[in-house]
């Protein structure tokens, strides 16, 4: 079982210069992650779990509140391939470089590097659909926990943050693959809303 926990948030009174904290962010919760599970892959076993932690904030309506918003079409594309991920990274940067954010949110790395990892993962799900090892990988979001990250303001415990990855580890055989959970529950990510 591998449980990706890395991630890194500014604080929202962080004066450092945007192009910096989009770089450290993404590096961290997006390549940071997808590196782990690359390196890691090939020794998980026979019916492993990977867990992306991701959060909330990686919902699509938080970082495109539009539906017609041209990127978020194509994060939703079921073809979607990592180069193509990659290349919305691309000029996400660019957009915080030129400070143009017609398409994009200003000061958002956060935000988009956690939906970013949630369109990881489920690109992972085909890269690895015809693996025989039969290994499960989903996104989930821990819930607002009492972290530094939080500032200490979430309201659950270290444990009670833990509940969710924890289930996503032990995900029986044949449940959901590339999808994403919140408080135990399968959330869609698209929508914005509880899976029946």
């Amino acid at each position: 079982t591998l449980c990706n926990n890395a991630g890194i948030a500014y604080k929202r009174a962080s004066t450092d210069p945007l192009m910096e904290k989009s770089t450290v962010t993404m590096a961290t919760n997006l390549f940071g992650t997808k590196n782990v599970t690359d390196a890691l892959l090939s020794l998980m076993n026979c019916n492993g779990r990977i867990c992306q932690v991701a959060s909330m904030c990686g919902i699509l309506n938080r970082s495109f509140a539009d539906v017609n918003n041209p990127v978020r079409e194509r994060l939703i594309n079921p073809a979607l391939t990592e180069n193509e991920l990659f290349a919305i990274y691309e000029e996400y940067m660019e957009c915080v470089k030129q400070d143009d954010y017609t398409v994009f949110k200003r000061d958002s790395a956060y935000t988009f590097s956690k939906c970013l990892l949630i369109a990881h993962t489920r690109i992972m799900t085909r890269k690895i659909a015809d693996d025989p090892r039969k290994i499960l990988i989903n996104s989930c979001c821990p819930g607002y926990v009492d972290t530094d990250m939080s500032s200490h303001k979430g309201h659950l415990t270290i444990d009670q943050g833990a509940v969710t990855p924890l289930m996503v580890c032990q995900l029986p055989d044949g449940s959901t693959n590339g999808e994403f959970y919140r408080e135990s529950k399968h959330f869609d990510w698209e929508n914005d809303k509880y899976q029946d």
